[in-house]
């Protein structure tokens, strides 16, 4: 914000001008200027306000696939909300960090580099818990994990990591990999201190257990997608890609519908005594000849006219028209 002047100096300035101590074109021109805005080098802004709401509607999707995915695992309600997003130093993310700590190293291919899944210890040992037959309740005091419960957590966020692939599809094919989980802070420097990542924080509560889901996202790794990271192209991918998706899985899925198909031999009409009374053997003569072509029908629509036949021990119909809409 600019400086706020004084009721005087703003009566001194009127003076001057109207003296002609101030010049009032200079002043425009000044003022038309280029401005000088500082620059942070430690801290480049190489995330711009609009990456990081393209990668909050990204993380949105994913948060709807996990509240509908990780029930199965954990036979509890799981509800995923994105709290913010934000650009920050890796030593700042990595300073954060305390004992221990639940860090998934996660091979971003095709992309350069790894991302980090920073999960909460409390929601850890409570999905460890409620895996392992318990309520999903978390420990009272922090301890290490053992190798069983790294195991365990291995599986659950193996779960988390293979349902990324299809948020980030409007921005690039990617086939994520769980390579390590990380639970010492010491251990945690994969990528240069300065670098810069951004950070997106999901909130995850199961069942009445509530911890925070931290996703890092280093520039170096999604550099080659970073035009792709706009609200406008996203949005654009995601219909054109939604519309073909649709219209393919339609296609497919009538392409497999039974439709029940029937072929009318002929029609006869008969009283109730004959019809209570028929046998094994008796004959019904119907209303039409051997060489006369019979309707057959697709559900109850007329749609084919046939004539009667075998093939090999099986009875069948030759096609021999079909019946238009108009007919």
């Amino acid at each position: 914000m600019g400086e706020v002047l004084s009721q005087n100096e703003i009566d001194s300035l009127l003076n001057a001008l109207n003296s002609g101590e101030f010049d009032a074109e200079e002043m425009k021109e000044s003022a038309a200027e280029k401005q000088v805005k500082n620059y942070d080098f430690a801290r480049p802004a190489k995330f711009s306000k609009e990456h990081l709401r393209t990668m909050e509607f990204i993380f949105e999707h994913y948060g709807r696939l996990l509240s509908t995915n990780l029930p199965a695992y954990l036979r509890k309600t799981v509800q995923v909300e994105v709290e913010n997003s934000e650009a920050v130093t890796y030593s700042e993310f990595s300073n954060s960090l305390s004992n221990p700590v639940l860090l998934g190293v996660v091979n971003f291919e095709p992309m350069p580099g790894s991302i980090i899944l920073e999960l909460a210890t409390n929601l850890g040992y409570a999905m460890v818990d409620r895996m392992l037959g318990g309520l999903g309740e978390p420990m009272e005091k922090s301890r290490e994990f053992s190798e069983i419960e790294i195991l365990i957590i291995e599986r659950i966020m193996n779960a988390c990591i293979n349902l990324m692939s299809e948020p980030w599809k409007n921005v690039a094919e990617i086939h994520p990999r769980l390579e390590r989980i990380e639970t010492n802070s010491q251990f945690a420097q994969f990528i240069s201190p300065s670098e810069m990542i951004a950070i997106i924080t999901i909130s995850i509560k199961v069942g009445d257990v509530e911890g925070r889901m931290n996703i890092c996202l280093p520039y170096m790794t999604l550099e080659d997608v970073m035009d792709r990271l706009n609200t406008k192209y996203w949005f654009t991918s995601m219909q054109a890609r939604g519309e073909q998706e649709y219209t393919e899985i339609l296609e497919s899925l009538l392409s497999k519908a039974p439709m029940p198909v029937k072929a009318v031999l002929g029609k006869s009409t008969i009283s109730v005594n004959d019809f209570i009374n028929l046998q094994v053997g008796d004959i019904i003569r119907v209303d039409t000849k051997v060489d006369q072509e019979l309707d057959v029908y697709v559900g109850n629509i007329k749609k084919f006219t046939a004539l009667p036949g075998a093939s090999g021990e099986q009875y069948a119909v030759r096609v021999t028209s079909v019946i238009r809409e108009e007919q």
